[in-house]
């Protein structure tokens, strides 16, 4: 897995208590904010989107890119 760096801005006081955490459970700070970040939920996929449901299925199969491009070219021009 590909890593990054990241700035984090967070008061003197927490990061202490933070890095004192780390050291009493043998970790570090690093694994402490991936830990918790892996637990925040992903987001669900675009096709699940209320807007993408709701339009699925508005279009006949038959209509193609190339039909809505032709559409799009007659009704503003070029």
């Amino acid at each position: 897995m590909q890593q990054t760096k990241l700035t984090v801005r967070v008061p003197r006081d927490l990061l202490e208590n933070i890095k004192r955490y780390a050291a009493q459970n043998n970790t570090t700070l690093t694994d402490l904010i991936e830990a918790y970040l892996r637990r925040i939920p992903a987001q669900p996929p675009f096709e699940n989107a209320p807007i993408v449901r709701r339009l699925t299925g508005t279009l006949s199969s038959e209509v193609t890119i190339q039909d809505h491009k032709k559409h799009l070219e007659e009704k503003y021009g070029r």
